[in-house]
């Protein structure tokens, strides 16, 4: 009798998380609270679920992380729902090619090999974003930017002041800035990627380049906002980016 009551209807207007059922509603949420590890704790992270929108919210795990913290692990059906419909997400759009194809492409269409210049600016010592779109042996299949035939790469790794990043592109006529931002803390690949675009509009150069970012929090709406031309997130790698690199200056060129 319960499984015939269940709802096995999918509207696309009210989507909701899907567990064991369509439309359960069933959702894994994982927080940590400045409480001591005690059963007050255990009801106070309930509390916090129905607040959230939850119905039968289930601590299945907790533990003390260190005096005053603990960790939970919880379960709960969610109230809410979205319009799948009415979503519309800013996304790069390009015609995803093989590096064969994209090497072709340049190769009949532009007629010399693209300088490109990447890097983890700021602070952020990370590189394996920017490794994944440019070292050679790639990521996950996907080779990188530097074995491509028409592309002529730098790799400048992290740490890089945006100064230098800047007077290295000046020294190669770069055609296009890659840029890289994991981490994210504060807000600082903001204040990192926005210092970045001041520079270059000081010092006359924005329009001379094509000027792309990537990482994990960023979005290709967010990378316009910021004043790059494309912005690059996870599941990208350097077919998408190759692809848009040379097409966009395609386009730039014949304008």
């Amino acid at each position: 009798m319960e499984e015939k009551n269940k709802d096995t209807n999918l509207d696309m207007t009210k989507i909701k998380p899907y567990g064991d059922t369509m439309n359960d509603g069933k959702t894994q949420v994982s927080f940590t609270l400045p409480v001591p590890c005690n059963d007050e704790a255990i009801e106070a992270a309930k509390i916090l679920m129905r607040k959230m929108g939850f119905e039968d919210p289930q601590i299945v795990y907790y533990k003390e992380l260190t005096k005053g913290f603990t960790f939970f692990n919880c379960y709960g059906s969610s109230v809410h729902t979205v319009d799948y419909t009415n979503i519309h997400v800013p996304k790069v759009e390009t015609n995803v090619m093989t590096m064969e194809e994209t090497d072709q492409y340049i190769k009949d269409n532009i007629g010399r090999k693209l300088v490109i210049v990447g890097a983890s600016i700021g602070t952020d010592a990370h590189t394996v974003g920017i490794d994944a779109i440019m070292n050679m042996k790639g990521y996950a299949g996907h080779f990188g930017l530097e074995r491509y035939e028409m592309f002529e790469t730098l790799n400048m790794g992290s740490q890089v002041p945006s100064e230098e990043f800047i007077a290295k592109a000046i020294e190669m006529k770069a055609d296009v800035l890659l840029v890289s931002q994991t981490v994210t803390q504060k807000d600082i690949h903001i204040q990192n990627l926005t210092e970045l675009v001041e520079m270059l509009e000081a010092e006359g150069l924005r329009k001379d380049v094509l000027l792309i970012c990537g990482g994990p929090r960023i979005s290709h709406e967010l990378a316009k906002e910021l004043g790059y031309d494309a912005g690059f997130s996870m599941n990208s790698y350097a077919d998408n980016v190759a692809s848009y690199i040379v097409e966009e200056i395609n386009r730039r060129n014949n304008a």
